[in-house]
């Protein structure tokens, strides 16, 4: 005979679970005393939203499961920006949710929620335990639901009472997630589709990538000299240096990427959504006629011919379908090679930097973290203008270095740099943040002090949240309104928390400041005071204001 909380855990070191994230309550008191000698480590945060993105990334980095504890009420419905991040972004994610006793639902009893109500628009699938000899059925469901297909967010409620309750509940299995299927018919159609092109563009992104698969398919575009670019936040899957890369398909995108968009006769879109930022707002492909061939592979049969018509689609991974063409014989031509190298030189001259106003050159600080970070240096980062800067010049050079939501998530960053530095305390990790994203989530300093993180976040501060005075500017130009920031000394907080903090005011300080960050071994805040005119890499706040009254 178990209580429920042992057989929770015990199903959790079935699925491998080894890391699991937290915020305490008595509605899981069962779930924590099962924990208490699993040898699976319970990682304590401050605030539940912090916990999901922590779970969050810890799925992306891992390709399996991100677990959250979280109770209920409050508790959970802190936890769903952490969740809606999981979900966009197609990450694994299992979130179990204290619930109220079984025999008082439907009263308003303290705080009770309707879990699947609640969270069944957001999550991938929510669901409520009622029974304790049937958790092993919902467990082995959750997890499979989570990893197979395209992976997302599964929330489990948890009746405390139910929880308590004991059964003799055999475990089960944990079940293999399938990555779906490329023929090789599937793979012959691919081939034809580009053989036929006159500009092909391939495109990587979505769920279930390996850094293996990223190097098949630079291997496969090279024999057939082909270009490839990224899906928004997904720059990691292949090496930058890679003379067929031409960039990512994300926020302030490379105008000369635009225009090869523009240009592709054939789109290979290899696990990667067709949605609105990799399509410009659904302007840079119309859904009502793309004029293009597109060949469309994603695991999720529902996604295909959501809201565009592919002419091939092919219910599979990207990964899949890359290890399938790759058996292919290669093209006997490839006309289509000049295009190709004008993609890279244009994304080489889009590497040229841009000066930024003022003694701080975030230009310059991203192109040395670039040019001398090791390789496998893990970089996060929330939403933010500050992000563009990243984004533009920073070259990621294997995978699983990017965590970033595609969501487009405040507050993300730094709680999936402490995950990261957990996942791979060897690994020098870093949060490039904004000055309001880190205000979001900067209390887990705590968490990553507790448990011995060592991330070192490094915050862009203008004393704005810049993304909306950039719309602002373009839109009310003038009537600022509820974008203002004050900051507290960003450094000096750091060392509250236990940590080192350091300030930066000019860029020929930032060198020696990162060295002592680094050498501190422990969590680092590294304060960059920018000029009030930083803005985006390319405008001026000035020059943005005018551009909203030139209207």
């Amino acid at each position: 005979m178990r209580h429920g909380g042992q057989i929770l855990v015990d199903h959790l070191k079935t699925e491998r679970v080894s890391r699991v994230f937290s915020v305490p309550g008595e509605s899981f008191l069962a779930a924590l005393d099962g924990l208490y000698d699993s040898g699976i480590d319970n990682i304590v945060c401050r605030q539940e939203g912090g916990a999901a993105m922590m779970a969050e990334a810890h799925g992306k980095l891992t390709g399996t499961p991100g677990v959250c504890f979280v109770t209920r009420g409050p508790g959970a419905t802190n936890a769903s920006a952490g969740i809606h991040v999981a979900m966009q972004d197609a990450t694994p994610m299992v979130v179990f949710v204290g619930q109220i006793a079984r025999a008082h639902r439907d009263r308003g009893a303290f705080q009770e929620v309707d879990y699947r109500a609640f969270f069944g628009p957001l999550a991938k699938w929510a669901c409520e335990v009622d029974q304790v000899e049937r958790l092993p059925e919902y467990l082995a469901r959750a997890f499979h639901v989570a990893r197979t297909g395209r992976p997302g967010p599964v929330v489990v409620a948890l009746p405390e009472d139910m929880l308590s309750s004991m059964a003799d509940a055999p475990d089960r299995p944990a079940l293999p997630a399938t990555k779906g299927h490329v023929g090789r018919a599937d793979a012959d159609a691919i081939m034809a589709a580009i053989t036929t092109s006159a500009r092909p563009l391939l495109i990587a992104g979505g769920p279930g990538w390996t850094a293996e698969a990223g190097a098949a398919l630079m291997d496969f575009a090279v024999t057939n000299a082909l270009p490839v670019a990224t899906a928004f936040r997904r720059q990691d899957y292949v090496d930058n240096r890679h003379p067929n890369y031409i960039g990512d398909l994300g926020l302030g995108i490379n105008p000369a990427l635009k225009t090869i968009f523009d240009e592709a006769d054939t789109l290979v879109v290899l696990g990667s959504r067709l949605g609105d930022i990799v399509t410009g707002s659904y302007e840079m492909l119309d859904p009502a006629t793309t004029g293009k061939q597109i060949v469309h592979v994603y695991p999720c049969a529902e996604e295909l011919g959501r809201v565009y018509h592919a002419d091939q689609t092919v219910v599979a991974t990207g990964p899949s379908a890359i290890a399938a063409i790759s058996e292919l014989p290669p093209l006997t031509a490839t006309p289509w090679a000049d295009w190709t190298q004008q993609g890279r030189a244009a994304y080489d001259a889009f590497q040229t930097p841009v000066e930024t106003p003022g003694p701080i050159k975030l230009e310059r600080i991203m192109h040395e973290l670039s040019g001398t970070l090791p390789d496998d240096t893990i970089m996060t980062n929330g939403a933010g203008n500050y992000a563009t800067w990243l984004h533009r010049y920073f070259r990621f050079k294997e995978y699983g270095t990017q965590l970033a939501p595609t969501s487009g998530s405040m507050g993300y960053g730094f709680p999936a740099a402490v995950a990261a530095s957990l996942q791979h305390p060897d690994r020098t990790v870093i949060a490039w943040l904004g000055d309001g994203e880190f205000q979001m989530t900067l209390n887990e300093m705590s968490t990553a002090i507790q448990h011995g993180a060592k991330p070192i976040a490094i915050i862009v501060n203008n004393g704005r949240y810049g993304t909306i005075r950039m719309h602002q500017e373009k839109t009310y130009p003038a009537r600022v309104s509820g974008t203002a920031l004050v900051n507290p000394d960003f450094a000096d907080l750091a060392r509250a928390y236990g940590g080192h903090g350091e300030t930066v005011t000019k860029t020929d300080d930032f060198n020696a400041a990162f060295k002592r960050a680094k050498a501190s071994g422990k969590l680092a805040v590294i304060e960059l005071v920018v000029d009030e005119q930083v803005a985006t890499p390319g405008l001026t706040l000035d020059q943005l204001r005018a551009q909203g009254e030139a209207g």
